[in-house]
């Protein structure tokens, strides 16, 4: 008989759904935008507002959450103060009508021609933004794929192999950023330039752990105080510059050189009438995954609200300070933790970067041992975790014995990238579906201690 209890899986799947409940994207734009007869306000407050008689206002979402954020501000702001149909571009699995919307799909992670077209309609309806006039920005993770607009003289199939390279290097998702934005004529503020002079303002659903603004979809409204040599430092370090199309080569180059157009930096006067409003984030979640665990009955502790680092060593540092604190333990006890973990691909499996934290947990814990009962859940927030049709895993005391009775050897799956087919043989595949939000993942390890 499992020695797991039989409402430990359901308690980490409950706490986790509490996570995401708290970053709903439409909630959170309708607390952040109000209208009055005369005045738009946008903010809180906590958060203070910007208030305006915009001649015309320019609404343009983008990132997993668009959908949800458009159709919330739509419905927010009278439809005689817009200026034409409001634009959305989201990923495939996230696409829904948006009433007075256009909606766009594109590729995520890749970026594709889809996205290219999207990129450069919104350039192009940017520019035709006039002064008095309001951009207003709804923007969520995902963005930086999801609007490819390469620099001259960089096609997209070159910008996509070298996103592809950096996306299995190891890189943290700040040096993949930083890449990008050298490489992009939307990405770390070239948006604001397009936008220039009209009035900008972003609501902002973040899905980096320290909130950085240059971070969120790669910063396209907000200064970004990295450079060209920056980014090929990043590139360098990582082992892959040489594998990179020697069209990129060039570009960062000459921009090294001073011969391209360095990405608007502070007190660039392209910022003089942008602002943003922060309105949901990684950190929200994990609070409310707190209350959910504690609500459940389980001493609660937060673990880390800024989980990061290569996902297999996450794993196993968790699993040993989960033996220092189980000798302890008298009660059910939840760790909670919330960030961004990377894999660097050695093997050619199937997965993504909770998957192989959830394996690799189960693996250290039988390794250095855990003397009581354990369920660990590590999903991404978005219901997608790599290109995968799960959010993640949940794995338990029986898990790895599972795999084994299913004849596979789950060292050899995590050594070979392949958690997917690992945990789907258990039957420890988290699956919710695309979730419509994006806040970066949610860990959450549950103790029961031993009769």
């Amino acid at each position: 008989m499992s020695a797991v209890q039989p409402s430990a899986r359901e308690h980490a799947a409950a706490i986790f759904q509490a996570g995401v409940a708290a970053a709903d994207p439409h909630l959170a734009v309708r607390h952040f935008l109000k209208a009055d007869s005369e005045l738009l306000h946008i903010g809180s407050p906590q958060t203070g507002y910007r208030s305006g008689d915009w001649q015309r206002i320019h609404l343009i979402a983008f990132g997993k959450a668009a959908c949800a954020m458009a159709d919330a501000a739509q419905a927010s702001i009278p439809e005689a103060w817009l200026a034409g149909k409001g634009m959305v571009v989201t990923n495939y699995d996230n696409i829904d009508v948006v009433e007075n919307c256009q909606v766009f799909g594109a590729g995520h992670p890749l970026p594709d021609a889809a996205g290219l077209h999207a990129a450069k309609t919104l350039a192009t309806r940017l520019s035709n933004a006039n002064p008095g006039e309001l951009v207003l920005l709804l923007i969520s993770g995902g963005g930086s794929a999801l609007l490819p607009y390469p620099a001259a003289g960089i096609n997209l199939a070159e910008k996509i192999l070298t996103t592809r390279l950096l996306l299995a290097s190891g890189a943290t998702i700040n040096q993949i950023n930083c890449v990008r934005k050298h490489l992009s004529q939307l990405k770390g503020g070239g948006l604001a330039r397009f936008a220039a002079p009209a009035d900008l303002h972003a609501l902002i659903l973040s899905d980096v752990l320290d909130n950085d603004l240059s971070a969120i979809a790669s910063g396209p409204s907000v200064p970004d105080d990295t450079t060209f040599v920056d980014a090929i430092a990043v590139l360098e370090s990582f082992g892959i510059w040489q594998q990179i199309p020697l069209s990129v080569q060039k570009h960062l180059q000459e921009g090294a050189q001073g011969l391209q157009i360095e990405t608007p930096k502070s007190g660039d006067p392209i910022f003089q009438h942008s602002s943003h409003t922060l309105v949901g984030s990684n950190a929200t979640s994990v609070d409310a995954a707190m209350d959910q665990a504690f609500k459940l009955g389980y001493q609660t502790r937060l673990y880390s609200k800024q989980l990061c680092g290569e996902a297999r060593l996450v794993a196993e540092q968790l699993a040993l300070h989960a033996l220092s604190v189980a000798a302890a333990t008298t009660q059910p006890l939840a760790l909670i933790a919330g960030g961004e973990t990377t894999v660097t691909l050695t093997g050619t499996g199937k997965g993504g970067r909770n998957q192989e934290m959830a394996l690799a947990f189960a693996l250290a814990v039988e390794k250095h041992g855990l003397n009581c009962t354990w369920t660990f859940l590590s999903g991404g927030t978005d219901g997608r975790d790599g290109p995968t049709d799960a959010a993640g895993g949940i794995v338990d005391n029986d898990t790895l014995q599972r795999m084994r009775d299913a004849a596979l050897d789950p060292d050899a799956m995590l050594n070979d990238n392949n958690a997917y087919p690992a945990l789907k043989a258990a039957n420890d595949l988290l699956r919710y579906g695309t979730t419509g939000t994006n806040v970066a993942d949610l860990q959450i390890l549950l103790l029961h201690p031993n009769a």
